[in-house]
Order: C-alpha cells, then structure tokens, then sequence
C-alpha cells in the first residue's frame, strides 16, 4: 500500500464486528490499525492517518497480516490486538511442533490451482477444509488455462473440482489476462479482503500483478522439467485493489500440515460423514467391518476412492497434529509451573537467610 495516500478505516476492512471491541477511553487514545505487511524483524501498518513500521516486543501476543491492532497515538506501542473474524493457520513446517498464523480476517479465501502437472485434487480439498474450518467460502482459480492443448481438457478439470462443491465457485484463467480476471470482481469490491493460496509457481503472484495491473509482486518463469514456476514473493502483503478492496499474497505453501481442522475436514468431506452415520457401530473404521455403509458405497462404485482415501488421510493428519500440540502445550504448562516452583523456592530460601542475619545482627 502507497503511503503516499491515506486509505479510509472502509477500505481497510473495518466494520461494526471491529468497531464493538472498542472501549470510550481508545477512540481518544489509541489509532486502529491493520497490518499490511509482515516481514522477519517488523510489521508495516496502516490506518486512515498512513503507513508506519512496528516493531513488536518478543512477549507480544502473535501478529499476522490482515489483524487490526490498536497502537497508542503519542508512543506507537501496540495495546492490544482486536478479535479475529476470521483466521488461517497451519502446523509449522518441517518437525517444529508449533502452529503457525497464515492471515487474518480474510473474507474470500482463493485457491489456486495450474491445469498442468501441478493440478491435484487431493491437495485443492486440504486448502477447501482450510477455508470451511475459518469459515469463509473457497474460490477455485485454475490458472494457465492459455497452455492447454484444447477446451475439452480444461472443463473435464473444472467439472472434477465442482464435483468436490457444486457450491464452490471455479473458475479457468489465463492469469496474464485481465478480461479472464475480471471474474473475480465481485469479491474485490471496497472492504473485502481476499487472499491467495497454492502451491509455489502456479501464478498466484501473475494473478497479483495483473489484478493490481502494476508489477508490485516478482514472478518467476516456468522451469520446463517440471511446469513449477520459481516463485519470488518472500513476504506476506495487502495490497490495495482498483476495485476498493485489498488482497493479500502469501509465500508459497508446498507443505500445508492441518492442525485442530477436524470441522472443516468434515464438512469438506460431508458426504463421507453422512455415510458413517449409517454404519452398523458408531466406532467403525470403515475397513472390513460388517454393514459398513461407507465400504458398501466404494464397492458400488458411488464413492471414489481417492476421496475417501484423501478424508482419512486428512482425519489423521489433524487429529495426529492437535494431539502433538496438546501435549506440547501441556509440557510448557507443567515447565512454566517448575519454574514458578523453583523461583519461590528461591525467594523463601533467601528470605529466610535475611531473616537469620537480622536476628543475628539484633542479638549482638
């Protein structure tokens, strides 16, 4: 966002959900700000006064881009951050056992998907549970619709996403064509926040450049071996829009592990929670039990194999993933509790030491 020109609190996002968390004494004290970016040691602001850097103290609560914060007028220091409506956020990468915050107070969370070798539905349905479980509605873009070979091969893709939602918006794109983009306006009008997600070179920051029609975002070219693009966004941003509202592009995402999901995984997946209503034990797993609704359907061919595979697959992820953090966050609970020990240990150990010397110092 250009510093140059203050945007309004509307253009911001800000609305009545915001607004009723807000105490008499900090509309007088305090300036509401959104963060606009996010960067390894800062977080840049926004709020309809301008633009300005933050620092945030290490024992800050987590910050990410799209929170609103409320930061004091004369010292700039954060006071607090408001209630979300709406956040993403993922198991940490790699073997760190922690979650981590994607963005916040999304309103349409756009999934971006190439119809070349990077298309996978198993992978479309893990960021579709994402969304539902935060509550806010996916919109599929298949990107590089200009590269296939006819139409035929782009609506057999299209109708393979739909069948996953026939309410799910999906949409096929030349991403370096505005007219195709164009679709995607009535999700960009003033104070709607957008936010993209998909793998790393499947255009999502083309989609940016485009939509912004200015080159705020580097992309990379296509590596012939095997169709991904060198994806250069090394930052998360909102970016103001021409329509009147924002939008936010991410890092690229190759490992989006789920954590404490388990709503969104079934609602994604809703037609294999209703068939394990109908088996004949509530604790069935749905291998070789008998009256097994949910085998009686894959073997009458009305429910495809990847897709159950993908449910139980994503089932065990998250379940696996919440209980690890659990028990993570129980172990720096009773770590915390021996310290405290430790320390008052300490203090009345030292106490009593003050007091023998006083009491020694008075009988002589």
């Amino acid at each position: 966002m250009s510093s140059s020109s203050h945007l309004s609190l509307q253009q911001l996002g800000w609305r009545p959900f915001f607004q009723q968390q807000i105490n008499l004494d900090e509309y007088d004290t305090c300036l509401f700000c959104r963060v606009v970016e996010q960067h390894r040691s800062k977080i840049v602001v926004e709020s309809d006064q301008g633009q300005f850097d933050i620092r945030p103290s290490n024992n800050a609560d987590p910050i990410c881009v799209g929170d609103w914060l409320l930061i004091n007028k004369t010292t700039k220091i954060i006071e607090r951050s408001l209630e979300r409506q709406s956040v993403f956020q993922r198991k940490s990468p790699g073997s760190k056992v922690d979650t981590q915050l994607i963005a916040a107070n999304i309103d349409h969370l756009i999934i971006v998907s190439s119809l070349n070798q990077d298309f996978n539905l198993s992978r479309i349905e893990r960021y579709i549970a994402v969304a539902k479980d935060a509550m806010v509605d996916p919109i599929v873009v298949l990107t590089k619709a200009d590269l296939c070979e006819n139409n035929e091969e782009v609506t057999n893709k299209i109708h393979q996403v739909q069948d996953l939602d026939a309410m799910m918006v999906t949409l096929a794109v030349n991403a370096l064509a505005y007219s195709d983009l164009e679709q995607l306006t009535p999700y960009c009008k003033l104070g709607q926040t957008i936010a993209f997600v998909g793998s790393s070179g499947v255009g999502k920051s083309t989609i940016v450049n485009t939509l912004l029609q200015t080159e705020s975002m580097k992309t990379g070219s296509i590596r012939e071996d095997d169709d991904k693009g060198r994806h250069t966004t090394t930052h998360r941003a909102l970016k103001s829009l021409p329509q009147g509202g924002l939008l936010m592009d991410t890092p690229g995402i190759r490992e989006l592990q789920l954590t404490e999901c388990e709503t969104g995984v079934n609602e994604t997946f809703s037609e294999i929670v209703a068939l394990a209503k109908q088996c004949r034990f509530s604790d069935c797993s749905h291998q070789t039990e008998p009256g097994c609704a949910v085998q009686r359907s894959l073997a009458n061919g009305e429910l495809d194999p990847r897709r159950f595979n993908n449910f139980q697959k994503l089932i065990k992820e998250q379940a696996f993933n919440s209980a690890t953090l659990a028990e993570r966050k129980e172990k720096d609970r009773n770590f915390g509790k021996l310290i405290n020990a430790v320390q008052n240990e300490s203090r009345l150990r030292k106490k009593a030491s003050n007091d023998i010397v006083v009491k020694f110092q008075i009988h002589f």
